[in-house]
């Protein structure tokens, strides 16, 4: 394939990039960079390497079986016991990490708000979670979903321009690709991947990668889609912890978006709080209104449910999970904590996913002669 091929081959991964590169990778990447400089870098090497190999395994999935993950784990057991332990387990694991991601979203997406105009990010929360239901609930929201990315898709070019104006160490920045564990940092360190590998995207590219290719032939396109988006979302996520490791002193903790801002300077001069804060805004939005589907798809498949969005039993499973971010965001909670706790939460929540993955793609019944290899 040239060049203009590749560029329009690109479908499916492009979200699953979008997903994952939003406000708890900036903050906890910030964090990350800010208190322990290089040393963490490993992290994110581990974290693409983990996405692409279990989102290839998704799309492969979907293309071959023409089925989603729900669907495909529902159907895998023929014991009732073992296939309702199995749903049961799959949908609480979703249920509850897309609630700690949305709430993590409606959070940051506030705190963007708040530093542009003053307004608590206790008032910005609600609203934003209204807004969002109300474009879900009227499906004209695709619009501006596109625009938002296109915003997020901006900062993230930011964050590389910015990584190359500061001139990281390279040796330092080598250095931190040997796995080491730094007293205090397996927090971050389960967040860091909570925020790559995101349990919902799992499911999400098993059913896009049908809408978006046609059969089994598609599938090298398919993979080139998923490796090249996923390394581009990569290479935002060290470009953020590079720029903070440049410009905060080891061991900087940060607490608010102000403090994050700072990284932009080198670029943005004066304008930096205000550019990172529109942009950490998009990102939550944007994600405040695909997690929730991207749960009710997940949950409505593994009930074996139609998934139709206008569906009252679809629309209960994504008011429910955006009620749970609107609550979380209206309470009086540090931003940067909130949004750096939910990445937590599906990181510790993720192996459960993985394995049930894992399990389905090792079925030579399901997909022959795509089965997993060795």
């Amino acid at each position: 394939m040239g060049l203009l091929a590749r560029l329009k081959a690109i479908g499916p991964g492009a979200l699953v990039a979008a997903a994952f590169v939003g406000p708890g990778t900036v903050t906890t990447a910030s964090v990350i960079g800010a208190e322990y400089a290089y040393l963490l870098v490993w992290t994110i090497a581990f974290s693409i390497l983990a996405t692409m190999v279990l989102q290839e395994m998704s799309a492969r999935l979907g293309l071959i079986t023409r089925d989603g993950l729900g669907e495909a784990l529902r159907n895998e057991f023929s014991n009732p016991l073992a296939k309702w332990a199995t749903v049961g387990l799959v949908v609480s694991a979703i249920g509850i990490g897309t609630a700690a991601f949305q709430t993590g979203n409606i959070v940051g997406g506030a705190a963007g708000l708040a530093t542009i105009t003053g307004v608590s990010e206790n008032v910005w929360g609600p609203a934003i979670g209204l807004v969002a239901a109300a474009l879900l609930w009227s499906g004209n929201y695709k619009l501006i979903e596109r625009v938002f990315i296109a915003l997020v898709a901006v900062m993230g070019v930011a964050f590389v321009l910015n990584t190359i104006i500061v001139r990281p160490d390279l040796g330092a920045l080598g250095g931190g690709l040997v796995p080491t564990i730094p007293e205090g940092s397996a927090y971050l360190i389960v967040g860091l991947v909570g925020t790559t590998v995101v349990g919902y995207n799992l499911f999400l590219h098993a059913s896009t990668a049908q809408e978006r290719w046609d059969d089994k032939s598609d599938l090298t396109e398919c993979r080139t889609d998923t490796i090249a988006m996923v390394a581009a979302g990569g290479i935002i996520t060290t470009a953020i912890v590079v720029t903070a490791a440049a410009v905060f002193p080891a061991g900087t903790e940060i607490d608010d978006v102000g403090e994050m801002a700072n990284q932009l300077e080198p670029v943005f001069g004066g304008y930096a709080l205000t550019f990172f804060a529109v942009g950490l805004f998009a990102a939550g939005f944007t994600s405040a209104m695909s997690a929730p589907l991207a749960g009710a798809y997940a949950t409505a498949g593994a009930l074996g449910w139609e998934r139709d969005l206008t569906s009252m039993r679809v629309r209960a499973i994504w008011m429910t999970i955006l009620g749970v971010g609107i609550v979380g965001s209206a309470m009086d909670l540090n931003p940067v904590s909130v949004i750096v706790f939910a990445q937590v939460a599906n990181g510790l929540l993720l192996p459960i996913l993985a394995v049930f993955l894992i399990y389905a793609m090792n079925n030579d019944d399901l997909l022959g002669e795509y089965t997993n290899s060795r």
